[in-house]
């Protein structure tokens, strides 16, 4: 019987399928909408880096999660070009909270502790 490689015991220990939820809140805490979250693989970073143009972080985690971001059917929330937009016409302290879970790193703990660090 042939031994598994290392690569497939490490893709197969992974579902890129399972997705997060973030529930999208306005100023008046009234939900506007569900977006959902699939793991970033390192192709993901990738592309939206390429389809970005730039080195700048900022530009690059927007793409990203123009790129990332789903509705509950499964279908993209966000087109490419709807990155600009989102830079100019939503408040910096959402569009961050948005980033913020898209990497793993949105809920109110985390941010506690990355300010305690």
């Amino acid at each position: 019987m042939a031994q598994n490689r290392t690569v497939d015991l490490l893709v197969g220990a992974f579902d890129l399928n399972q997705r997060r939820k973030f529930e999208l809140k306005n100023a008046d805490g009234k939900k506007v909408v569900d977006l959902f979250f699939k793991p970033i693989t390192r192709a993901d970073r990738k592309k939206a880096q390429s389809l970005s143009g730039t080195e700048e972080a900022l530009d690059i985690s927007t793409q990203m999660l123009c790129q990332m971001a789903e509705l509950e059917d499964g279908s993209k929330a966000f087109s490419s070009a709807d990155a600009p937009k989102l830079q100019r016409q939503l408040p910096e302290s959402v569009l961050n909270e948005l980033e913020l879970f898209l990497f793993g790193l949105g809920g109110e703990a985390d941010l506690e502790e990355a300010k305690n660090d």
